[in-house]
């Protein structure tokens, strides 16, 4: 134990630092490798915030924590599903996956605020939930970029609910055709 520290101060300094690193700072549950690439035919928007801008705190760890509502055009006609990613790559660590939302039907055009379409899947991401994880970067960091990605994909990708992030990307990167992205930032 260190020198001048109770073992109730330590252990409260170590569930304080467990507590923080799930949020985009932490490296358990991290990707790796890039985003999975596709030509960036899609647009991707969202009435929340402007591609580039600051993400609203309802939709962050400051506040409610929802994800926040979306909108795409340009599906190809090709496309027989479509794929969500919510990424950070200014995580320590590697990229901490925030979002994964797979086997949504090409006629979708958006989400809502805090929901999933009826008939996608959600899989677990970095902080190893089955849901939206708010972006949360550690205090005094400069802003985090997360980045909201669709994806238009030649078939559905087929993977059980609750798979693992990196699967996820690994599937979408074999079967997208397209593309749509959005970036916002957030700093505490």
């Amino acid at each position: 134990m260190p020198r001048g520290r109770s073992a109730v101060a330590t252990a409260a300094v170590a569930a304080g630092i467990a507590l923080a690193a799930p949020g985009c700072g932490g490296s358990d549950g991290t990707v790796t490798g890039p985003a999975p690439a596709a030509r960036d035919r899609m647009q991707l928007t969202s009435p929340a915030f402007i591609d580039g801008g600051s993400i609203p705190p309802r939709f962050t760890c400051n506040g409610s924590g929802v994800s926040p509502p979306l909108d795409w055009r340009g599906t190809p006609d090709g496309a027989r599903s479509l794929a969500l990613l919510v990424e950070d790559a200014d995580a320590s660590g590697g990229t901490f996956v925030h979002w994964t939302v797979w086997d949504l039907a090409p006629k979708v055009r958006g989400v809502l605020s805090g929901s999933v379409p009826a008939g996608a899947r959600e899989g677990e991401n970095s902080a190893g939930d089955k849901a939206y994880a708010a972006p949360c970067p550690p205090k005094g960091d400069a802003a985090h970029h997360y980045r909201f990605s669709v994806y238009a994909l030649r078939e559905p990708l087929g993977l059980d609910q609750g798979a693992p992030a990196q699967d996820v990307r690994d599937a979408i990167a074999q079967q997208a055709i397209a593309r749509g992205r959005l970036t916002g930032r957030f700093e505490r």
